[in-house]
């Protein structure tokens, strides 16, 4: 599918993405906003490369990406006509659950029980409270995603027949550049690569088990059906983006503003939580960070995912992706 917005928006002089031509293997791609790419594995002569594996020696291939991008002698092609893939394929999918204030507030008191004696105005000023003592004091709100649920950006998303309530939550995803273990917040940005776009989809039917409550939330089934995490199009380096906590997100659903929220909503920006998550797990060169999803999901609106639906994403400085919901045919 082809994106609603210029097809190599986004900011600095260069970004990286994943392409093939028809009936021909991906490669990774230099890519730059007159709407050209580089094929790396030619420019680099590393037949086997991938985006990925540029990662795991970024610091020493990111100066000879700076130079490509700036020869206007090098072997470029046009964008158009080429597939666009998910930009990387990471090996661990970090993903950061109620880390936007407005979001949380509004999904507890969206949920609140029936019996609650509180006016709307007073959970949301109590709820306002613990947000923002949890942002001072608690730490961030982590699971594990698959891999196997990234699709591209411009790809179709299939709705499982099983899923009641699928959704929307449109994030920005930090891209790991270096294995980094029990690293400190102060020093936790120097382990990201880049940033792109991460649209996380869940199905609210699923979220919490029904069987036995005690268990909690179910995030394999709620959020890793194939093609659940679209992703992309195009990783921009960190060196490009000068605050990611000031970063605008935006959805629409059909053409309608969903979600309009700025990164400076997050409870726990990039930093925090690269150094959380290295605190007990090591993260690896490629390996995504989806920072949570800010306030106008589906079950906000009322709205929920169906057959036929075009989602439009874009975040400041990253480009924009487009996605189709196909709902899938119930077995009979």
């Amino acid at each position: 599918m082809k994106p609603a917005a210029p097809f190599a928006s986004f900011s600095g002089p260069f970004a990286l993405g994943t392409l093939s031509a028809p009936d021909q293997a991906p490669f990774p791609g230099l890519v730059v906003p007159e709407g050209r790419v580089l094929d790396l594995c030619t420019a680099l002569d590393e037949p086997a490369l991938t985006t990925r594996t540029l990662f795991e020696r970024w610091a020493e291939v990111l100066p000879r990406l700076r130079t490509l991008a700036a020869d206007a002698s090098a072997d470029w092609r046009p964008l158009d006509g080429l597939h666009v893939h998910a930009p990387v394929e990471p090996r661990q999918v970090f993903q950061s659950g109620a880390n936007y204030r407005r979001h949380v507030i509004d999904l507890e008191v969206a949920h609140r029980s029936p019996d609650d004696p509180r006016t709307v105005e007073e959970a949301r000023a109590e709820i306002a409270a613990i947000m923002d003592r949890r942002a001072a004091e608690d730490l961030p709100y982590v699971f594990i995603g698959l891999p196997s649920a990234i699709t591209g950006p411009y790809d179709d998303v299939v709705l499982p027949a099983w899923a009641e309530k699928p959704d929307w939550e449109l994030e920005l995803a930090a891209v790991i550049a270096k294995p980094a273990h029990r690293v400190g917040v102060e020093e936790a940005m120097k382990y990201v690569a880049g940033y792109t776009i991460s649209n996380d989809l869940t199905d609210r039917a699923t979220v919490f088990r029904r069987d036995m409550k005690a268990i909690g939330t179910d995030w394999l089934r709620s959020k890793n059906a194939p093609g659940f995490t679209p992703l992309g199009p195009w990783i921009v380096p960190a060196e490009s983006i000068a605050d990611p906590g000031d970063l605008r997100v935006t959805l629409q659903l059909n053409g309608r503003t969903m979600q309009d929220e700025s990164t400076k909503d997050m409870l726990f920006g990039v930093a925090r939580m690269v150094s959380y998550i290295s605190q007990t797990a090591q993260l690896l060169p490629g390996d995504l960070v989806l920072t949570g999803s800010p306030a106008g999901n589906g079950m906000h609106w009322g709205r929920l995912l169906r057959d036929g639906d075009v989602m439009d994403g874009s975040i400041t400085g990253l480009g924009a992706q487009r996605t189709r919901c196909v709902a899938e045919e119930s077995p009979r």
